[in-house]
């Protein structure tokens, strides 16, 4: 994956990353049945919309975007649609000529997409109308970040664009250098008035300076172990946390940790494993485990795990969400669980839609967004 080798290594590279399950004996495991729960509170819903458009061979990956009044919901073909987050009323729809990798993100009253063909899309929030085109240097797998200046975007290349986010001129770049191997996926990098942190396959955490690219602090979250390059992968796909004055973070096969903001000094370390982003409520951290597919909750403040949950083994699960003081995660049969973040144990439960939930669950307000993965885009609250 490294600048200047071909076009065809890399993809089989990442192929292989990708699929890196077919060497687990993991694969010959059942995913754990269901036990009857005592629920004590019921997922009710308030809306439900289909696929935004009839393209079969939706992208269920694709993560929605929300300026906390309407949606923003992208299909691989390249259909958009905005949706009212209280009503599912569609606001509007563009068709675009592109194939949708990455996405979709919002910041500055923009829209924002990444294609497989290596270029990043701005649309005016407001009625979809395409601003501008950029062109990067490969595929763009997460979804760009925003705000009223800059638009930054990552590539599958391991390479950072910040563009101007009225023009899309690029006011600079950074590459990170890519490792041998890699898990399909990169992080969305989170900005902060003039900083922005970034994520890396390599486990680098890096905040730039989003004026000019300068580099405020490199910090290594994991370090790579074992002989073989799929043991040594330590990619971090999922979005940096920030909450308050601290960062979390969590790789692949490495480690879930605690940085200082301003000097991105490490405050504690925890052995963890994840693809995605962890979730915060309440002074805890909960992360999905990529291993087992258990559930995870970390003390904030020094990284102790206070509780596990491990009823949900090898169920598919996405990555957690804070939802009125509970855990929510989705499977691929297309339950979603309702997890207590006191001590882990269910509180509630809802079977969503038969196709089965890969895409991130997204929580505006007191909402819980879900997209199937038939595209069907629903909301539900606590009651």
């Amino acid at each position: 994956m490294h600048q200047g080798r071909s076009k065809f290594p890399l993809l089989l590279l990442v192929l292989l990353a990708s699929g890196c399950s077919i060497f687990s004996a993991d694969d010959e495991l059942k995913p754990a049945k269901l036990q009857k729960i005592d629920a004590q509170v019921e997922l009710t819903q308030q809306w439900k919309k289909g696929t935004p458009s009839n393209n079969n061979e939706f992208w269920a990956n694709l993560e929605i975007a929300s300026d906390d009044s309407a949606l923003y919901i992208a299909d691989h073909s390249g259909s958009l649609v905005s949706l009212d987050v209280a009503t599912g009323k569609q606001l509007w729809q563009v068709e675009l000529d592109s194939s949708i990798s990455g996405g979709v993100g919002y910041g500055g009253n923009k829209v924002l997409l990444g294609t497989i063909e290596g270029q990043v899309l701005a649309l005016n929030a407001q009625d979809g109308a395409l601003l501008w085109t950029a062109k990067v240097s490969s595929e763009v797998l997460s979804s760009p970040a925003a705000n009223e200046s800059i638009v930054v975007a990552q590539t599958i290349d391991n390479k950072i664009y910040a563009l101007d986010a009225n023009t899309g001129t690029e006011l600079w770049q950074h590459d990170t250098g890519a490792p041998i191997l890699s898990v399909r996926g990169n992080s969305s990098a989170v900005i902060l008035n003039n900083m922005l942190i970034a994520a890396f396959d390599n486990g680098k955490l890096i905040a730039f300076n989003s004026e000019n690219g300068s580099l405020k602090w490199e910090t290594r979250l994991a370090l790579p172990k074992g002989k073989t390059e799929l043991e040594r992968m330590i990619d971090i796909d999922g979005e940096p946390l920030v909450v308050g004055d601290i960062v979390y973070s969590v790789s692949y096969q490495g480690r879930l940790g605690a940085l200082t903001r301003g000097t991105g000094r490490n405050l504690w370390l925890q052995d963890s494993s994840s693809h995605f982003s962890p979730a915060y409520n309440g002074g805890m951290l909960f992360v999905t485990e990529a291993k087992d597919d258990s559930i995870s909750a970390f003390k904030a403040g020094n990284g102790v795990l206070a509780w596990k949950n491990d009823q949900l083994v090898h169920r598919e699960l996405t990555g957690p969400a804070s939802l009125s003081g509970n855990v929510a995660v989705a499977d691929a049969e297309g339950y979603v669980h309702l997890i207590s973040s006191v001590d882990g144990s269910f509180v509630g439960r809802k079977k969503i839609d038969g196709s089965g939930v890969s895409s991130p669950l997204l929580v505006v307000g007191e909402s819980l967004i879900i997209q199937a993965n038939n595209g069907s885009v629903s909301a539900y609250k606590i009651q």
